[in-house]
């Protein structure tokens, strides 16, 4: 760096000129933070790689669950793969339910190659249809799903209030927590389960993490709520009365105290080790609060962030996700979580 600064005058004039328009509001001041100016160098050369699901990710951002066999399901989809590749993180397909008996919507879903070989890719079907495989013995369509689309495991989505909202929803008739534990006594593959925007009470998730899954993926309130959006979708009035319903549920941060709590109270019976935070996390500083908050090691998910960009151009999606690195690296290196 030279000593010399030809743009001293016009920098010094802006700081007048906006001096009165760069105050915080005292509401406005982020109190989740130690904010620690003194102890770090700027994060140029900083790594954020981490372990998870026995992976080596180069970000620890997880891309959750969203489209598939639709008219933009191919192009999301691939932009989203590459992303995951370009950023090395890891990546949740939409419901892959079509794909058990056809392969007219493979392409949609085909992007391990664009993924790469290195970095975790998992299918998604519903509890329901999970449920229903097992009655009627054909689980070896999902081993066949996992090969045919070369997939780590499988996210199994647990959604209740979504079904029953919905007007070509599935009735789930035994107590999803069975189905999953029958699931996971035949799978050769590591499954998830995640809820789908209500999140998930103490019980829920006290049964969950005793169970041998790969990761819980919280799906928590404030986020995209798809059993309110099947209730948009549907034109019957009687559902009205049961509009409630669908503010019910936990937020992440509610979600990673009764982890936290549960993890101490559970000790050798937890066999779940790993969470993805996914849920109405806004932007990376929630991500990196929440990772910090909780006890187990964890990673944050986004669903709806990444598809407003990912139905545009790949530019527009890699200056995204490459803000929200640069915003991450920034938060290690300066804030302490409280």
């Amino acid at each position: 760096m030279t000593k010399e600064d030809p743009t001293a005058a016009n920098r010094k004039r802006d700081h007048i000129e906006l001096a009165f328009k760069s105050k915080v509001k005292r509401e406005e001041i982020d109190s989740r933070f130690y904010y620690e100016p003194v102890l770090q160098p700027h994060p140029v050369d900083m790594s954020l790689e981490k372990d998870f699901l026995s992976i080596r990710l180069k970000t620890p951002i997880w891309v959750s669950s969203m489209t598939g066999g639709t008219e933009k399901g191919k192009l999301i989809n691939e932009n989203l793969a590459r992303i995951c590749h370009d950023f090395g993180m890891g990546m949740g397909l939409g419901s892959c339910r079509s794909l058990l008996y056809s392969d007219e919507y493979l392409a949609d879903f085909d992007v391990r190659k664009i993924i790469g070989d290195h970095q975790p890719l998992f299918g998604n079907l519903g509890i329901a249809q999970v449920e229903h495989l097992i009655a009627d013995q054909k689980l070896v369509l999902v081993d066949e799903l996992v090969d045919k689309l070369g997939l780590n495991g499988l996210i199994v989505h647990i959604n209740p209030m979504q079904e029953w909202f919905q007007s070509e929803g599935d009735l789930i008739g035994k107590a999803p927590v069975e189905t999953i534990s029958r699931l996971l006594d035949v799978a050769k593959y590591p499954v998830i389960v995640k809820e789908v925007g209500q999140g998930m009470g103490m019980g829920s998730l006290a049964a969950l993490l005793q169970l041998p899954l790969a990761a819980i993926d919280f799906g928590a309130s404030g986020g995209t709520n798809f059993a309110l959006l099947e209730l948009l979708r549907n034109r019957d009035d009687r559902l009205e009365e049961l509009v409630p319903l669908v503010a019910v549920g936990h937020n992440a941060d509610e979600m990673v105290t009764m982890v936290n709590e549960l993890a101490e109270r559970l000790g050798d019976r937890r066999l779940c080790q790993e969470v993805i935070i996914s849920g109405g996390i806004r932007n990376f500083l929630d991500g990196y609060y929440l990772m910090g908050k909780c006890n187990l090691n964890a990673v944050y998910g986004q669903a709806s962030a990444f598809l407003k960009h990912a139905m545009g151009s790949y530019e527009q999606l890699y200056k995204f996700v490459e803000t929200q690195v640069e915003g991450l690296k920034m938060a290690t290196a300066f804030l302490k979580v409280k």
